[in-house]
């Protein structure tokens, strides 16, 4: 966590305040609401989206934020909240983060609206303030987010995704919200600069970095991150497996795909399965791949000056791609 407290270091004293204004933000008149925001807040993780938020806008501003990105990184936290409240529902997951998820605790009923509740406070909160540069950013992240889940589960029935029906997938479902951070950021202290959408791309560069990465855990010997396999077992279609199918003799496709559509709860065959697509080099191609997308978003920061901020951004995106979890 050291690396995480360093690329912290140059907004912590807007994260601070962020925090109080997202507590704010959460606030229901409703008791029970009240209790479930609380228990959210107190179990948040390292909080990259909004680091992402002030560190763009303090790079491209002198060092200063202002209100509109308190409000930029608030909205995005909120719906990003909202989404995984509706993610643990739609899994059936009991954990997020080593902690009950809502819907563990509260059933799904009170889940889905708690996500809907939060979705809504994120939306007024950029109308009431007529930040609609802002809210059509987040907006078009939580379309993007949806189509990507949506064409994840429609291609996993058929286990026929191409490499470029991959990239489009992990665009949308991942690296769309941490683009969407980067934007808001320089269009809170920017707005209509090229920046915006400079700052855009580079983000949609980190977010297919670190899908990547974490596509990768799911081949890891180590006890840390995500269990070995799950993937497989979910008939997830990821980079070293799509790899590894476009690669390999025909009787090895047929054999992967009965595997992956047949077997995926076979734990022997999983196993199989992982080292059939490290010895194909499935593994060392997405390894490539990642760092390629790591390499060209640190392209984009080069061409800006030099600042603590920038420091820390590119800090940002080495931690993408070398996170033991």
């Amino acid at each position: 966590m050291k690396i995480v407290s360093q690329i912290k270091e140059p907004v912590n004293h807007e994260m601070e305040i962020f925090e109080e204004k997202f507590r704010e933000a959460m606030s229901s008149k409703v008791a029970l609401l009240n209790r479930i925001t609380y228990y959210i807040v107190n179990r948040k993780g390292k909080q990259m989206r909004p680091m992402f938020v002030f560190l763009t806008a303090k790079m491209l501003n002198n060092g200063e934020v202002n209100e509109r990105t308190y409000r930029g990184a608030s909205v995005i936290e909120l719906i990003h909240t909202a989404t995984l409240v509706h993610d643990d529902v739609v899994d059936e997951s009991n954990k997020r983060r080593g902690f009950f998820s809502i819907n563990a605790l509260w059933k799904n009923k009170i889940a889905v609206l708690v996500g809907d509740y939060l979705l809504s406070k994120g939306l007024l909160l950029s109308i009431d303030n007529e930040d609609f540069d802002l809210l059509k950013i987040i907006s078009v992240a939580v379309r993007e987010m949806s189509e990507g889940e949506l064409l994840q589960i429609e291609k996993a029935r058929r286990l026929d995704i191409t490499e470029d029906v991959y990239y489009n997938i992990i665009r949308q479902k991942t690296a769309t919200l941490i683009a969407a951070c980067c934007s808001l950021g320089a269009c809170s202290v920017q707005p209509q600069s090229l920046d915006v959408e400079t700052f855009r791309k580079f983000g949609e560069l980190c977010g297919m970095a670190f899908q990547i990465k974490d596509d990768l855990f799911d081949y890891g010997d180590e006890k840390i991150g995500k269990p070995t396999g799950i993937d497989i077992k979910e008939q997830k279609m990821t980079l070293p497996l799509i790899h590894t199918l476009n690669i390999c003799s025909k009787s090895d496709k047929k054999w992967l795909i009965n595997s992956v559509k047949n077997h995926n709860k076979d734990k022997k065959r999983v196993k199989e399965v992982i080292a059939f697509v490290k010895d194909s080099g499935g593994l060392d191609y997405a390894v490539q791949k990642m760092l390629h997308f790591k390499e060209e978003a640190l392209k984009i920061l080069s061409t800006y000056p030099k600042s603590t901020y920038r420091d820390s951004l590119e800090l940002m995106v080495n931690y993408v791609v070398d996170r033991k979890k």
